[in-house]
């Protein structure tokens, strides 16, 4: 697996990971418990959506419809 994005944004977070699921790419979301234990942390820890190696170059696409880069 290799990180697709990082991001504190829940809301994008929630998007992608739909979008992902829609597109029926396999993702995970790590470090969002670390998250959510200690807000306020000002983007020092934040989630990391994972995506397998073959599926990274469709999850960019789908992440640049947000206007987010990886």
């Amino acid at each position: 697996m290799v990180e697709l994005v990082s991001t504190d944004d829940p809301v994008l977070l929630s998007w992608l990971m739909a979008q992902l699921a829609d597109a029926e790419i396999g993702a995970v979301v790590f470090d969002s418990h670390t998250t959510a234990l200690l807000p306020g942390t000002l983007g020092l820890i934040q989630s990391r959506v994972m995506v397998g190696d073959d599926d990274l170059d469709a999850a960019r696409r789908i992440l640049a419809q947000a206007g987010a880069t990886p």
